[in-house]
């Protein structure tokens, strides 16, 4: 199940037990848009196994700035509370499953 990953609830996320996997994005963002559906099929497909979220920059633009997001989307991979990966831009799926399955 993919979750809502707001400046309030984030370091829950960050030190819960499972890996963390945060699309960061944005409304009006055309390519954030397109890869929705994968991050939505990757929530349900990894569920129990990682933590999928998103975090809407413009609510949350703290987030971003810590971890130096310029570009949307950024998709962020958290391991142990640690970022240990990151893709910029619209990615396809194999590319964003490659990643989650070196965080497990």
């Amino acid at each position: 199940m993919e979750v809502t990953i707001t400046t309030q609830n984030f370091e829950s996320y960050l030190k819960g037990d499972l890996p963390l996997v945060m699309d960061l994005w944005a409304t009006w963002c055309g390519p954030c848009r397109a890869i929705a559906p994968i991050i939505a099929q990757l929530a349900e497909e990894y569920d129990g196994k990682v933590v999928v979220g998103k975090c809407d920059v413009e609510e949350n633009d703290d987030i971003a700035i810590e971890f130096g997001v310029r570009n949307i989307p950024t998709i962020l991979f958290f391991k142990d509370g640690k970022l240990v990966d990151k893709l910029v831009g619209g990615q396809p799926k194999n590319k964003i499953e490659e990643k989650i399955q070196a965080l497990l």
